[in-house]
């Protein structure tokens, strides 16, 4: 016959995995909590400024090469593009094109100093963002659709359910 090991034993045995299991469950309850408060602290996609759902984007982060900028308005995928145009000064605008957002393809990828509608290949010089309005270019958004301080600048969520019907049909 076998050797049967002691009912105390397998108590005591059971009791560390117990133990193990509770530090593990509270191990991960502890990351998905950090997870929200960073979440929700710090941004996520729709980074946050003082109110909640404010698109904040940090200005240091900003160069000559576009960044591009996830929002979520109810259902709808947005996103907005911001970059330093030459004169140094940081420019934004909808990753959308005025012309082309219906078909779902008008968003923008940047080649050199120029952006390129995906949808119908019209080139837009970086410089011209916030500058013109029609045509095929990328939606601006305008000084006083946003603000902005030495560290930031904060597009109010107002402002993003306003134009979501911009990305309705966006299949980026």
């Amino acid at each position: 016959m076998g050797k049967s090991i002691p009912v105390k034993k397998k108590v005591q045995e059971a009791r560390k995995t117990k133990r193990k299991i509770y530090a593990i469950v509270s191990a991960i309850a502890v990351l998905i909590t950090s997870f929200i408060i960073v979440r929700f602290s710090f941004g996520g996609s729709n980074a946050t400024g003082n109110v909640p759902g404010d698109l904040k984007i940090l200005k240091s982060e900003v160069s000559e090469i576009a960044r591009f900028y996830p929002y979520k308005a109810g259902r709808t995928n947005m996103e907005v593009m911001a970059v330093k145009a030459s004169d140094g000064t940081i420019r934004t605008a909808f990753n959308t094109c005025q012309v082309c957002y219906d078909s779902g393809r008008g968003y923008y990828r940047q080649q050199g100093e120029f952006l390129v509608c995906q949808n119908c290949g019209n080139m837009f010089h970086i410089d011209q963002i916030e500058k013109i309005r029609g045509g095929c270019n990328p939606v601006p958004i305008l000084k006083e659709n946003k603000t902005e301080d030495d560290r930031y600048i904060v597009i109010p969520q107002a402002f993003m359910e306003e134009n979501k019907g911009l990305f309705g049909n966006w299949r980026k």
